[in-house]
């Protein structure tokens, strides 16, 4: 079978449309940022539509965030996205599984996805456009001494404030998933 990480001119369509609405919606997280702009940079590389529909379709509710001085597409969705849930950490910690052991670990469908995996810092920044992961938690990018150590870190949104918590890298949970970004 021969793969291409494409889709339709009738996908992308349907994909602009939420996207656009989405980004009129939400001025604030991009308020320097022309949509016109935005589609430009996405025809310049037709994998990123893929990877910003893979977003779209597990339930992340991509949106343009003005990052770092760069247009990103970050998940948003007021949840951790529900496609992406029950994910133990990654591969090593999927291999470590003796039984019970889930679908897919988050890095290995991160990678899959052509997104990055948000790591602390950007967390943090996403929450500040609105508190996120309310009754849900989301897998960050781990820094390599804590996952040497077997354990893995993630964060939510509660008491006002949000929350970086570790676990054991192999553990999963129902309201556990992850959030990505893919910058343009």
């Amino acid at each position: 079978m021969n793969y291409t990480k494409e889709i339709s001119q009738l996908e992308k369509n349907e994909l602009l449309i939420i996207l656009k609405k989405r980004f009129e919606k939400n001025m604030h997280r991009h308020p320097k940022t022309i949509w016109e702009n935005v589609v430009a940079k996405l025809e310049e590389n037709p994998a990123k539509f893929w990877s910003i529909n893979e977003m779209e379709t597990t339930g992340g509710e991509p949106d343009v965030i003005e990052f770092e001085n760069s247009i990103s597409f970050f998940d948003c969705s007021p949840e951790s996205p529900k496609g992406r849930r029950s994910l133990c950490y990654d591969g090593d910690a999927l291999e470590s599984r003796k039984e019970h052991k889930p679908q897919n670990s988050v890095t290995e469908l991160a990678n899959s996805m052509g997104i990055d995996l948000l790591n602390e810092a950007q967390y943090r920044f996403l929450q500040s456009f609105g508190a996120l992961d309310t009754k849900t938690s989301s897998w960050v990018k781990t820094p390599d001494n804590i996952r040497k150590l077997g354990g893995a870190i993630f964060g939510d949104f509660r008491y006002g404030q949000v929350f970086i918590y570790h676990n054991g890298a192999e553990s999963y949970y129902a309201a556990r998933g992850f959030r990505g970004m893919i910058s343009l």
